[in-house]
C-alpha cells in the first residue's frame, strides 16, 4: 500500500491481511502442523486474542461496564475450552482426510507448557509491565502528590477490606476468604497487573494453585470494574454539594493544577521516538529488575522466614526507589517505557488468551458465584470510595474527587477502567491521579497480598 491504511484494523492490520494470517494459523492447527513451541503458541494465541478483543470492544454492555475485550477474551477462551469447542479442529481434520488425530489435545498441551510453568511467558509480561509503568510515571507526581494521595489510597484499601471482612463474617462466606479472594483482587488494578500476579503469589505461598485462585478472583475483578463505573456516574450527581464536590478539582485550597503532573511534551517526544535499540535496553532492564526481585526475596526468606514477601513485591519497591531517587538515566527510563508499551499493546490480548485457557476453570467460577459473592464485590467498591473520600477530605481533597480517583480507580480494572470511571464521572482531567491508583496503588496491593498470604494463607 502506498499510503498508510486508516480504516478499521485488527491487530493493527487491515482486515484482509489479518484474515489471511488467521487462515494460515487455523489451517496449520487443523492439519496438525502448528509448531509446538513458542512460535506456534504466539501465532495461535495472538489470532484468537485479536478476534475476541475486537468483539469485546464493540459489545455495548461488555464494552461500557465490564472492561471490553480483556473480559471477553478470558471468559470466552475459558468457555471454549470448557465446552471443548476446539475439538472442531479434529473434526475438520477428519473431513479433509487427516484422520482427526487429536490435534486439539496436543494444541492445549503445547499452550499449557508455554504459558503455565514458572519462568514462562506470564513472568516475562509482568516484568515489562511493572518496570515500564512505574519508570514511565511523572516523578514530580510520584513525589509531591504522595504525601496526601497515598493516605487516601490506604483509606480506600482499609475500608474496602473492612466491609468485605464484615460481610464475609455475617454471611458465612468467611473473613479471610472475603479479603484474600474478593477484596484483594478487586483493589489490585485489573487482570494483568492485579489478579494474574496475585494468583502467582497465591501459588508460591502454597495456599492454592494459580488456576484455582484466578478462577475465583477473575469474576470479582469484572464485577468490581462494572460496579466502579456505575458508582462513578451516580455519585457525581448525588453528591453535588460544593463542600464535597470539586467539579473536577482534587485539592480544595492551594491546589496545583493536574497539568503540572503530566508528562512534558519534550519527554513525550522522546518516548514517541521508538528505536530498536531501546527495545533491547528495555527488555534487559525489565528482566534484570525481575532477577533482582528474586535476589532480595531469597535473602529476605533467610533473614525473616516467617514473613514471605514475593519477588514481585521486591521488584516493585526497587523500581519505585529508582524512580523517586532518580537513580537511572533518562534514556533507560524511556527505553523501559517503550518496551512496556510494546508488550502491553501487542501481547496483552495474547496474555488474556493464556489466562482463559490455562488458568480459568469455569467449574470453580460456577461453584463460587452467588448473591453473597455479588454483595461482597459491591461492598468492596463502596468501601473503596468512602474510605478514600473520608481520608481525602481530611488531607485537603474534595471527597468526591478523592473517592473517585483514589477509591474507584483502585477498584476498577486498570487503565481501561480508569478511562471508563473518569468518563462516567466527567473527570477526565484527573487521569494523572487515577494512574497513581492503577499503577502504584496496584503495586501496593501486590505487596499487601504477599504479606497477608504469608500470615493468613493457611487459614483459607
Amino acid at each position: 500500500m502506498s499510503e498508510e491504511y486508516s480504516g478499521f484494523k485488527i491487530f493493527n492490520l487491515p482486515p484482509k491481511y489479518f484474515a489471511l494470517f488467521a487462515a494460515v494459523v487455523f489451517l496449520a492447527t487443523m492439519l496438525g502442523v502448528l509448531p509446538a513451541g513458542m512460535a506456534g503458541c504466539f501465532a495461535f494465541m495472538i489470532v484468537c486474542g485479536a478476534i475476541l478483543q475486537e468483539i469485546g470492544d464493540h459489545l455495548p454492555i461488555v464494552r461500557s461496564l465490564l472492561g471490553g475485550g480483556p473480559i471477553l477474551i478470558i471468559f470466552g477462551m475459558g468457555y471454549l475450552r470448557y465446552m471443548n469447542f476446539f475439538g472442531v479442529f479434529d473434526m475438520v481434520s477428519g473431513l479433509i482426510g487427516k484422520g482427526g488425530a487429536g490435534y486439539t489435545a496436543t494444541l492445549m498441551k503445547n499452550i499449557d507448557t508455554f504459558f503455565k510453568p514458572a519462568g514462562a511467558f506470564l513472568d516475562f509480561y509482568i516484568a515489562a509491565l511493572i518496570t515500564g509503568s512505574i519508570l514511565g510515571m511523572n516523578r514530580k507526581l510520584l513525589m509531591k502528590a504522595a504525601a496526601r494521595y497515598f493516605p487516601a489510597i490506604f483509606g480506600a484499601i482499609a475500608l474496602s477490606f473492612g466491609l468485605a471482612a464484615a460481610a464475609g463474617h455475617l454471611s458465612g462466606f468467611g473473613i479471610i476468604k472475603a479479603i484474600l479472594l474478593i477484596a484483594l483482587p478487586i483493589m489490585g488494578g485489573g487482570m494483568g497487573a492485579g489478579a494474574v500476579p496475585l494468583s502467582k503469589i497465591f501459588e508460591s505461598s502454597g495456599t492454592m494453585s494459580a488456576e484455582e485462585a484466578i478462577s475465583i478472583m477473575n469474576p470479582a475483578v469484572a464485577i468490581g470494574n462494572a460496579t466502579s463505573i456505575v458508582l462513578a456516574g451516580i455519585i457525581v450527581k448525588v453528591l453535588a454539594s460544593k463542600a464535597l464536590n470539586g467539579q473536577g478539582s482534587l485539592m480544595k485550597v492551594g491546589s496545583a493544577d493536574a497539568s503540572e503532573y503530566e508528562i512534558s511534551p519534550e519527554m513525550q517526544a522522546k518516548r514517541d521516538k521508538i528505536s530498536v535499540a531501546n527495545m533491547g535496553i528495555g527488555l534487559l532492564a525489565a528482566t534484570t529488575f525481575f532477577a533482582w526481585g528474586y535476589i532480595i526475596a531469597g535473602a529476605w526468606s533467610k533473614l525473616v522466614p516467617a514473613v514471605n514477601i514475593h519477588a514481585y513485591a521486591w521488584m516493585i519497591i526497587s523500581v519505585a526507589l529508582c524512580k523517586v531517587f532518580n537513580i537511572l538515566p533518562e534514556f533507560i527510563e524511556v527505553a523501559c517505557y517503550q518496551w512496556f508499551q510494546f508488550v502491553m499493546k501487542n501481547l496483552t490480548a495474547m496474555l488474556m488468551v493464556g489466562i482463559g485457557l490455562c488458568y480459568l476453570s469455569l467449574n470453580v467460577v460456577i461453584e463460587n458465584f452467588s448473591m453473597t459473592y455479588l454483595l461482597l464485590c459491591f461492598l468492596t467498591c463502596i468501601g473503596a470510595f468512602v474510605g478514600a473520600a473520608v481520608i481525602g477530605g481530611m488531607v485537603g481533597f474534595f471527597p468526591v474527587e478523592a473517592g473517585i480517583t483514589a477509591g474507584l480507580c483502585m477498584s476498577n480494572m486498570g487503565g481501561t477502567g480508569d478511562v471508563a470511571v473518569l468518563s462516567a464521572a466527567h473527570r477526565m482531567e484527573l487521569m494523572p491521579f487515577a494512574q497513581i491508583s492503577s499503577r502504584l496503588g496496584g503495586a501496593i496491593i501486590l505487596i499487601i497480598g504477599s504479606l497477608l498470604l504469608s500470615m493468613l494463607g493457611s487459614m483459607l
